[in-house]
């Protein structure tokens, strides 16, 4: 560069200032900008807006000393379709940008008019050209999220930063395309002097907070009119489409089976509308197609029905759907026929089929299966894909819908080498019948300027080298397992084998739990001629073992929280230990307990005592939000630790998880959308998969690691440019775990390679063989039908062995819930209202029931009320079933293991005893 041209940019530096967002030109200056130096503009962005970052941009590019710079920064313009500011420079000619200014003082004026009075999204398709392609994706995001009101401040914002030079006229005749009022106001021939209007404020606009960031946004893309309708509101015109996600729709727009496979943030719910838009126009007149999409969570299904009937409606196609929370009240029949576009969560369609609600899949032409890695096993993805593929090998004149699967990774199961990935991926595609795996090849360079990997980091902490707080939970669980002990000593020779075997048992441990569970199950089908002493001492085991899991818990919550976390949770158990029965054995234990509780209080509070893991993490998140103020972080772990902490108490955070209802998930999501207080989203593994989480450009995964599928979703969780992803371990085999996902991912991708090599009809006669077989053994399981038990049984508390029914006294209730009908078991339970309660489907859960004796008080289920009657719903696995005649006891896990006779539920049956029960009062209910 010469002298000249560096003092011609200095002179007309307020020009670029005024029009240049540096932040979306920053990827084309890398050789010449230092990583923290673009780190410094974007945060100037952030916090002070695009003007302050085009200044320090300026101040940074006018003192490279390095060949090409100013050529780079030219082209870079250019590149991000700053056309009209690159022909300024180029020709050191800036009148067709002056002439602009007394436009934007007009939009400055009419700023509070506009923003009140025009729907972004209504005319961005016509201007659209004046703008960054960045721009308008900020725009709609921005309307998404926090209004139309705000988009439209935004668009004022990016259409006084525009560079083109027709953009005050391009954006008139948009006005008048929409018959808006506002057109009467802007007056593009005579400018901002003939104005009638109260004066305004001419202080130059805020900039808004808003941090950039790429999002799966379907509905703002480019979908063609279709022919569905004749009429398309004037309001939708088309927009774009990338390449890449042309490249990913090709196969299944051709119409083959095909699993798309590419990563979380590209599109890939676009990519869907794409395919299903060209498969519902291909039909021609007097027949329709009939789309059916899946999605294996109901946030994941809400996030899916929004977003296709945004897009569909608009062209006269219908859109409804059915999840567990509403399938109670829709016919699904009615949905299934009265819609162009279902959305289901697939276990609906499994029970349609089951029940012949729906009597064959033929009924639909295409099935689009979100998270199709899902597809194994007994999941509803393959339960489905067994209707599909038993129709389909069992030579069935009826046509089978198109299959698309979509899928930010395929896995590779507990494959060693790339042969054995390729063999699992080739499973999965048998079970979708697709011999089309899709990627990006052709377009890899435009997907990686929009979908951004975020770096990762290990970090590997110590555990603290002296925890007396360990040293008195430890010395507390070998008493009381030495109290569990003693109970056997009493009787000689009688023993449990897995009592003896606690010697190597860490505490503290998942094994420890593993063996507190087995010694339960011996426990509950231990047996002695005297029954009374039978009771007592299993009584007393489960006593005993539930104390040392909850301190084994403990020690768990230490390792990974704070002493104080822990404490608190012992010190809430004990609490609740003193409100129930409290007997003798209880009254020891919490005198023990509260022996050491002061001193367990004093250590607990003792700074020296912080757990370096957690100050590690404070480190992290510190620099992090000093380096970025703006930062959006998921964390997988630890609320109350950042609330409680004074260096972060200002990141706010929300909290997601599974066990959240559907509206407090659907609000803790929009919350961290659209708060800006709120920089933190703390997570468990219900944020993981497919749900659109798209502001974060940090995720943190404290002790939290999964398989090769795990890892790609939570790395895709960060998704702004810049995003980092930390592993943050105590744990050596933690990062070995999540370093073998690294190479696993590899051989995966090398795997598809190796697939997307094949011909296409050797790929195909692969996966029938796959299917054939696979059919074969389901066929053979599906032949031996276990032998129904028709002895009547007695089920026993399984802590106390205290009778609670007979076999003949149940009854099974949508096929699945069971419940007792004999008067009698309403006066061996007792219940309490239930912590958190829900109502699903015809269940509406109201209370949890327990065993009657006031010294056991064992968990038995829950109180519900079904339709008009008010039922106990009993788990089997607190009970145990003892044979009538033998005396024979065995434990069930599940329902479904029990081959006893199952007796349906009946209402007229019923009607009598939740008559009788609602009149004489259930405690806790009334």
């Amino acid at each position: 560069m010469t002298a000249e041209q560096r003092r011609n940019l200095h002179a007309f530096r307020d020009y670029v200032r005024k029009i240049l967002d540096p932040t979306y030109i920053l990827s084309y200056m890398t050789p010449w900008f230092r990583d923290d130096v673009v780190q410094h503009i974007q945060a100037k962005k952030n916090n002070k807006g695009p003007m302050e970052a085009a200044s320090l941009f300026l101040q940074v590019l006018l003192e490279l000393q390095e060949e090409g710079w100013f050529r780079g920064f030219l082209d870079a313009l250019q590149q991000a379709g700053y056309s009209g500011l690159y022909e300024a420079i180029e020709s050191w000619d800036f009148q067709k940008l002056e002439k602009l200014e007394e436009y934007r003082l007009l939009l400055k004026r009419l700023q509070p008019e506009f923003k009140t009075t025009i729907n972004p999204e209504d005319i961005l398709p016509e201007i659209s050209g004046c703008l960054i392609n960045q721009e308008c994706e900020e725009i709609i995001q921005i309307s998404s999220n926090k209004g139309l009101m705000a988009g439209a401040e935004k668009m004022v914002e990016c259409l006084l930063r525009s560079d083109k030079e027709n953009w005050p006229k391009t954006l008139k005749l948009a006005l008048e395309k929409e018959e808006s009022k506002f057109s009467e106001l802007w007056m593009v021939e005579k400018g901002a002097e003939n104005v009638q209007m109260k004066d305004l404020e001419d202080d130059e606009m805020k900039t808004l907070d808003v941090h950039i960031v790429y999002k799966e946004e379907p509905e703002s893309q480019n979908l063609s009119q279709n022919s569905c309708s004749s009429e398309v509101p004037p309001t939708y015109s088309p927009l774009k489409p990338r390449n890449y996600q042309l490249e990913l729709a090709l196969p299944a727009q051709k119409g083959k089976n095909t699993i798309i496979c590419a990563p979380t943030g590209c599109g890939k719910t676009f990519v869907s509308l794409l395919i299903c838009e060209h498969h519902l126009k291909k039909f021609p007149q007097g027949r329709k197609g009939k789309v059916v999409v899946f999605a294996v969570q109901v946030p994941l299904y809400e996030q899916q029905k929004s977003v296709f009937s945004e897009h569909f409606e608009r062209f006269g196609y219908k859109v409804s759907g059915i999840s567990g929370e509403t399938a109670d009240n829709i016919s699904v029949e009615q949905i299934v026929e009265n819609n162009d576009i279902i959305i289901l969560t697939p276990q609906i369609l499994v029970n349609s089929l089951k029940d012949g609600t729906i009597p064959s899949l033929s009924i639909f032409t295409l099935m689009i299966f979100d998270e199709c890695h899902n597809t194994n096993k007994h999941h509803p993805y393959n339960m489905i894909m067994f209707h599909y593929l038993d129709q389909k090998l069992g030579g069935s004149s009826d046509s089978l819908p198109q299959v698309l699967g979509l899928t930010a990774s395929v896995g590779v199961g507990d494959a060693k080498n790339t042969a054995e990935a390729t063999e699992y991926i080739c499973k999965l595609c048998a079970s979708l019948d697709t011999a089309v795996v899709t990627t990006v090849r052709d377009n890899l360079e435009e997907l990686e300027e929009v979908v951004y990997k975020p770096q990762k980091f290990f970090r590997k902490v110590e555990s603290r080298t002296t925890d007396r707080f360990k040293r008195i939970i430890s010395q507390l669980m070998a008493e009381t397992e030495a109290l569990a002990k003693s109970i056997f000593e009493e009787l000689g020779t009688v023993t449990l084998e897995n009592l003896s075997r606690i010697q190597n048992r860490n505490f503290g441990t998942q094994k420890y739990e593993q063996w507190i569970i087995a010694v339960q199950k011996a426990c509950m089908v231990f047996q002695m001629p005297d029954k009374e002493e039978e009771s007592r001492i299993c009584k007393a085991l489960f006593l005993y073992t539930s104390h040392l899991r909850k301190y084994n818990d403990a020690l768990i919550i230490n390792e990974d929280a704070r002493m104080k976390d822990a404490l608190n949770y012992l010190k809430n158990f004990f609490k609740n230990v003193r409100a129930a029965g409290f007997d003798a054995i209880e009254q020891d234990l919490t005198q023990r307990f509260e022996e050491k509780l002061l001193e367990l209080e004093g250590i607990s509070m003792d700074p020296s005592n912080e757990n370096a893991k957690l100050k590690d993490l404070c480190f992290i998140l510190q620099e992090e939000y000093h380096l970025n103020p703006e930062t959006r972080t998921i964390l997988f772990a630890l609320k109350n630790w950042i609330e409680e902490n004074p260096k972060l108490s200002f990141l706010k955070p929300g909290i997601l998880t599974g066990r959240m209802t559907l509206p407090a998930q659907k609000c803790a999501l929009d919350a961290f959308r659209t708060n800006r207080d709120s920089k933190i989203l703390i997570a468990t593994s219900v944020a993981d998969e497919g749900i659109d989480i798209a502001q974060c450009n940090l995720v943190i995964l404290y002790e939290y690691v999964g398989n090769v599928i795990k890892m790609i979703q939570t790395r895709g969780r960060g998704r702004a440019r810049g995003s980092k992803c930390f592993l943050l371990t105590s744990n050596a085999d933690v990062i070995e775990k999540e370093k073998l996902n690294i190479c696993q991912e590899k051989m995966m991708n090398e795997s598809i390679s190796r697939l997307q090599g094949w011909n296409e009809a050797v790929f195909k006669e692969k996966i029938r063989q796959i299917q054939i077989q696979e059919k074969l053994i389901r066929d053979s399981q599906g032949k031996v039908k276990p032998v129904v038990d028709k002895k009547n049984k007695k089920l026993l508390c399984g802590k106390c062995k205290t009778f609670a029914c007979y076999t003949a006294d149940i009854r099974v209730v949508e096929e699945c819930h069971f419940t007792v009908v004999r008067d009698a078991f309403r006066e061996c339970f007792v219940t309490k209202l239930h912590p958190r309660p829900k109502k699903f489907g015809s269940f509406d859960k109201k209370a949890k029931i327990f065993c009657a004796r006031k010294d056991c008080l064992h968990d038995w289920g829950i109180h519900v009320k079904y339709k008009t009657f008010e039922i106990p719903v009993i788990k089997i696995e607190s009970f145990v079933v003892e044979d009538v005649a033998t005396g024979a006891q065995t434990l069930y896990a599940k329902w479904k293991d029990f081959n006893f006779e199952k007796i349906p539920f009946d209402a007229a049956e019923m009607s009598t005893y939740a008559q009788d029960l609602n009149l004489q009062g259930v405690d806790g209910l009334e």
